[in-house]
């Protein structure tokens, strides 16, 4: 009878997640492996095949706002594709608690990187001045300008590819910080992207996954269920928050996802 309640949870899962551009796989794992007693592995594949239905909801409602990138995305996505294939594999060596611990180290490191705002790639933040201001002015031509910026960006992204396919997160807890902080795209827009970007993500992920036997697609369908609609309200939330709140809610909310993951695999 618990599997009822896979529908409400999913809407609020895809109401948070499309909101600040991470699919939803924080929370879907979590809520399997915690609440359903599923493996990792299993955790992962079945979280990946739900977040297809949660991306593709969220990529028509951010484009309808104008706010997808469709050339960046795709260009992001040429890596993230063969690094889902690369981490969904590794789903089959790494051993399930230290899938776990893997993945409650990386969600507080990438908190932390949000909330306060810090970059290792030396870039300003994306979201001062004019951006501030008003995100939807950037200009996508201005990172096609920088070689360098985008080839970063490019090689940063293939280990978005790996951490949605090893995590299950759909790669938008990676792909949002390389993009605000290696690329310097503001969040609102970086969101979007990710969104778009995950569709081809989980889908290789899926296929992957599918091949390990991993996923449980009936649990998939009834979180879809309530992601697709979640989604279309966290994207039209997600327009009317500034990037520094939007930022630290992505934050706040890894770290306790994070800190419970890494309490139950320890």
């Amino acid at each position: 009878m618990i599997e009822i309640l896979l529908p409400v949870l999913g809407f609020l899962i895809g109401t948070v997640a499309s909101m600040i551009g991470i699919g939803g796989g924080v929370f879907i794992v979590s809520l399997l492996t915690l609440l359903y007693d599923f493996s990792p592995p299993h955790a992962v594949g079945t979280s990946l095949a739900s977040i297809v239905f949660t991306s593709l909801a969220s990529t028509a409602n951010y484009s309808r706002q104008k706010r997808v990138y469709y050339k960046t995305g795709l260009v992001l996505a040429a890596t993230t594709i063969p690094g889902a294939f690369v981490g969904a594999y590794l789903t089959s060596v790494i051993g399930a608690r230290q899938l776990g611990l893997i993945f409650g180290v990386f969600l507080l490191f990438v908190a932390l990187r949000m909330i306060f705002e810090f970059s290792l790639f030396g870039s300003k933040r994306s979201d001062t001045k004019e951006n501030a201001q008003n995100p939807l002015a950037y200009s996508e031509s201005a990172l096609f300008r920088s070689r360098t910026k985008l080839s970063l960006g490019v090689m940063l992204s293939f280990f978005g590819g790996i951490s949605s396919g090893l995590l299950g997160i759909g790669g938008g807890s990676l792909l949002v910080p390389i993009m605000t902080f290696a690329l310097n795209i503001p969040i609102h827009i970086a969101v979007a992207i990710s969104m778009f970007t995950m569709i081809f993500t989980s889908t290789s992920g899926v296929i992957q996954h599918h091949s390990l036997g991993n996923i449980r697609f009936e649990y998939s369908l009834l979180l879809a269920l309530g992601t697709v609609f979640g989604a279309q309200l966290g994207a039209y939330t997600s327009k009317r928050i500034s990037s520094r709140n939007l930022r630290r809610i992505f934050g706040i909310v890894l770290i306790l996802v994070g800190v419970r993951m890494i309490l139950k695999f320890i």
